[in-house]
């Protein structure tokens, strides 16, 4: 999908809040999970600053059509023409025609309410709407999706299958070129996992024990240093 640059407009539209679907505590946790454990790998550990990483709002060609849009639960848009800070600030959700291109990746989570449409219906919108990747994540194993984990990248106008790879363990992946991260279904939860070092990239609640640790190996060694220093002047002392 073609996109015209995004023009120098003084303000994006604010788009309206999309309706609230019958709140399904699981997919409401895997959702905010997904989107603070991609923000922390672009924003913080890649330093990116032409990256957004988003959710829960519309996602439109033009500010009337927000209504009769879909509103992803993660979409993710590299090397943006405008600063990020602006779509989060200004938009409440992402138009293509203000903005100037599409989400490079997008991202539906199943629910018992809106399972069938992530496949089907959606799959549709997002190719119509020009996203490069769409993926599609269920928790259950398939009961809303058919199945546990699927990824789609746009080739011409309509949606090609990535590979998804099972293994030994029951551990499901696939690899998007877009995030260059390979998607993983593993015990029912979403990881995102380095192709390299194959080393999944912490959640937030690991890197707030990872910190925690590391703090309190440091103040250990710090503790242990002012103990070596005291017992040796008191050696000098003697």
């Amino acid at each position: 999908m073609s996109t015209r640059p995004a023009p120098a407009l003084s303000r994006l539209t604010l788009l309206p809040d999309p309706p609230r679907d019958r709140v399904d505590m699981r997919q409401s946790w895997l959702i905010a999970i997904t989107i603070e454990t991609l923000r922390d790998h672009f924003y913080h550990r890649l330093g990116r600053t032409d990256a957004l990483v988003n959710g829960d709002g519309y996602l439109c060609r033009n500010p009337g059509e927000a209504r009769r849009s879909p509103h992803p639960d993660c979409m993710v848009a590299l090397n943006l023409p405008i600063p990020p800070e602006r779509i989060e600030d200004e938009a409440n959700g992402y138009t293509i025609s203000e903005i100037g291109q599409p989400p490079d990746f997008v991202l539906e989570i199943a629910s018992g309410t809106t399972g069938a449409r992530d496949y089907t219906t959606k799959r549709d919108l997002y190719a119509a709407l020009g996203v490069r990747e769409y993926w599609r994540f269920d928790h259950t194993g398939g009961r809303y999706h058919e199945v546990p984990l699927a990824g789609d990248v746009l080739i011409g106008e309509s949606y090609e299958p990535l590979p998804i790879h099972r293994e030994p363990d029951g551990t499901q992946w696939g690899y998007s070129p877009v995030l260059d991260l390979e998607l993983c279904w593993v015990e029912r939860h979403l990881r995102f996992r380095d192709p390299v070092t194959k080393e999944f990239l912490p959640t937030v609640t690991e890197e707030r024990e990872r910190r925690e640790e590391a703090e309190a190996a440091r103040d250990a060694a710090e503790a242990r240093t002012r103990e070596l220093e005291a017992e040796i002047r008191r050696l000098r002392g003697q």
